[in-house]
């Protein structure tokens, strides 16, 4: 199936990440509507966009609904909405750990289950989640954004099996630190609490890299194309690393 010309949406395409994808989709003449929470993020990127909060289905349905209207039906979903909060885990509320679950697990499967439909007629199509190394492996002090992007990679592989005679492919892309504005809100964190130097507190975050360096947005946005393309038909189901190694 060629997906060149199709219409693709990215969540959380304000910024960052999701910013990265939809511009080089556009590049490659894709129709790509991008969906966020934030009016003005959005129409700074020059794409067709929607508002649309992930933690509410008849926001996601609506938002979809409007873009079908712009592009017609959707082949890919690139599920990049997400947050993160940081507190050591004897102090996180049940409210915190549904709010991580909300946004960066139910929020994927919500999406995917509204793009569905239109994939099931056409015979196929990609989902694509945007999860994060915290999906693969444990890190200190986000319990409940590692226990929700484990979720993502559980989640992908059992669609990836269930949707697998439809021409339809699941996967994760799993990066480590990426050198965003959520990074940098990290970064900041880490100097109010322990006052250390923004200097060092970047390298302690890139010091898991085995390249010792952060993950640049270009990259994720190169593995979504990639994915996208009939070179990747048979890739279903997996949760790529783009770590410079580390897992």
């Amino acid at each position: 199936m060629t997906m060149t010309g199709k219409h693709i949406i990215v969540t959380g395409g304000g910024t960052g990440v999701g910013a990265k994808i939809a511009h080089t989709l556009a590049a490659k003449e894709y129709d790509v509507t991008i969906l966020g929470r934030t009016k003005e993020t959005l129409a700074e990127q020059g794409l067709s966009y929607g508002l649309c909060d992930v933690t509410r289905p008849d926001s996601v349905e609506e938002a979809f609904a409007q873009a079908r209207g712009t592009y017609g039906p959707i082949a890919g979903v690139i599920a990049n909405a997400g947050a993160a909060e940081s507190v050591p885990f004897a102090k996180m509320s049940a409210e915190m750990l549904n709010a991580m679950l909300a946004v960066n697990l139910v929020g994927v499967s919500t999406v995917w289950q509204a793009a569905l439909p239109d994939m099931k007629a056409a015979g196929g199509g990609r989902m694509i989640a945007i999860a994060s190394t915290a999906g693969l492996k444990g890190f200190p002090y986000v319990a409940a954004y590692c226990a929700a992007k484990h979720g993502v990679v559980g989640l992908t592989r059992a669609l990836a099996l269930e949707l697998a005679s439809t021409g339809i492919t699941v996967n994760a892309i799993c990066p480590g630190f990426i050198d965003t504005p959520m990074l940098d809100r990290s970064v900041a964190t880490i100097v109010e609490k322990t006052g250390m130097s923004e200097e060092d507190a970047r390298t302690s975050l890139c010091a898991g890299n085995p390249q010792k360096r952060f993950i640049q947005t270009d990259e994720i946005a190169g593995a979504v194309e990639w994915l996208l393309t009939d070179a990747a038909r048979s890739v279903n189901g997996q949760a790529i690393s783009i770590s410079g190694g580390e897992i």
